[in-house]
């Protein structure tokens, strides 16, 4: 396994290892998260990253020369994308990167990332594939000087094929697993070297640390008084800023509008009480998150949870078992 490639010195400690994978686990004050990685040739690996924490700090420092290629099914994740600003990947994206500045702080806003990551070792990579695939015609090295020319990640927002490309990874039968695995990476690459990338290269959206640490305190204020309900204006004034900017600002922190996100945050909270707290009536729950209106807030409940809340706390029985 390449794990010292990948892992450098970060904080992610072993697990488990079998001729197959490694699986490590990552631990902090907020949470945890697991990588699986699988090599699938000399120089290439598949990792699987489930996590599920609020932030991760990485020390991670490699003299390899590496071409990483991660892509997010679900969650959010926050990297520094230049001088006191911040970016974020989202559910669908690639981001392409070397690996060069890969130390910091991390924070995942919704507390949960999913996604995948393959790594080429470029040096042992470029020697391997032409040997599994006879006249293969992508050349790694051109791949990493078109998708990683810079210094900071290449992020691809919804590109044609992505999803179909990645998807299929996320369900493979353990049977065929590594074989699999070598098929999809060949198609990815053949699919990346023909990718026709716009000579004005739209920037996925940036925003200042300033900005972000409003927002978060925003997020704070809301999801801490769930019984309140702030309008937009008093916010943009309790925190000084402008509300289109601090619309612009939370929705890409988040990944949804402010009353889209608040909405979502409540009808869990309840989930959560309405199986717990079995003494507790549905119009106190309602209450407890600021709907006067039990009609009202079944209707929230219904049009997030799939099921109205009577519904909901039937399927669980008396001790929250379903």
């Amino acid at each position: 396994m390449q794990s010292n490639i990948i892992l450098g010195e970060s904080q992610l400690v072993p697990l488990m290892e079998t001729e197959e994978c490694c699986i490590y686990q990552m631990k902090n004050e907020s949470g945890e998260g697991i990588m699986t990685m699988y090599q699938v040739f000399p120089g290439v690996s598949i990792s699987y990253n489930d996590y599920h924490m609020g932030f991760c700090d990485s020390t991670f420092v490699t003299n390899r020369n590496l071409l990483c290629i991660d892509h997010c099914r679900e969650g959010r994740l926050e990297y520094l994308s230049g001088q006191g600003t911040y970016s974020y990947v989202e559910a669908g994206d690639l981001k392409l990167d070397r690996r060069i500045s890969h130390q910091g702080h991390f924070e995942f806003p919704l507390s949960h990332y999913h996604g995948l990551m393959i790594t080429f070792d470029m040096d042992l990579a470029a020697e391997a594939l032409p040997k599994e695939m006879k006249d293969f015609p992508v050349n790694l090295a051109f791949l990493q000087k078109k998708y990683c020319g810079g210094e900071h990640p290449m992020i691809i927002h919804n590109a044609p094929s992505i999803e179909h490309i990645f998807s299929e990874l996320y369900m493979v039968p353990v049977k065929i697993r590594l074989p699999y695995f070598k098929i999809k990476i060949f198609e990815l690459l053949l699919y990346l070297d023909a990718l026709e990338l716009p000579q004005n290269q739209e920037e996925k959206p940036y925003f200042y640390k300033s900005q972000v640490e409003k927002i978060k305190a925003m997020q704070k204020l809301m999801t801490e008084n769930a019984e309140k309900h702030f309008t937009q204006e008093e916010l943009s004034e309790r925190f000084d800023i402008p509300l289109t900017p601090m619309k612009n600002c939370f929705k890409n922190v988040y990944g949804s509008p402010i009353n889209t996100y608040m909405r979502v945050y409540r009808m869990n909270r309840a989930a959560v009480m309405l199986k717990n707290q079995k003494d507790m009536t549905v119009t106190e729950i309602a209450g407890c998150l600021g709907y006067d209106s039990p009609s009202k807030f079944a209707v929230a409940f219904k049009a997030v949870m799939g099921k109205s809340p009577l519904e909901y706390r039937n399927t669980f029985g008396l001790n929250g078992m379903i």
